[in-house]
């Protein structure tokens, strides 16, 4: 196999490896997202449920909004890595 050949399957392997690991970077992003709605709706609803018997658990709250900032992080990092800023 010559060197131009062997660059050529190198160049197709490493396009497959990137194919994948974009692949698992979206279905990753998608569990990102779903994890962070899913906190929020559990914000409110500890929210309303406080309200409800007079006590709210701000300790709890407060534990689960860094949790949403933390995953609102990771979801901005893998979005530019995907869409990166291309600056023409």
């Amino acid at each position: 196999m010559n060197r131009a050949a062997r660059l050529g399957a190198r160049f197709i392997a490493e396009t497959r490896k990137l194919r994948v690991n974009e692949q698992e970077l979206k279905k990753r992003l998608e569990l990102l997202r779903t994890e962070h709605r899913d906190l929020d709706a559990a914000i409110v609803a500890l929210t309303e449920a406080g309200q409800q018997n007079g006590f709210v658990d701000q300790l709890q709250i407060a534990r689960l909004k860094k949790r949403k900032l933390k995953l609102k992080d990771q979801i901005a990092m893998i979005e530019d890595y995907l869409l990166p800023d291309i600056i023409a």
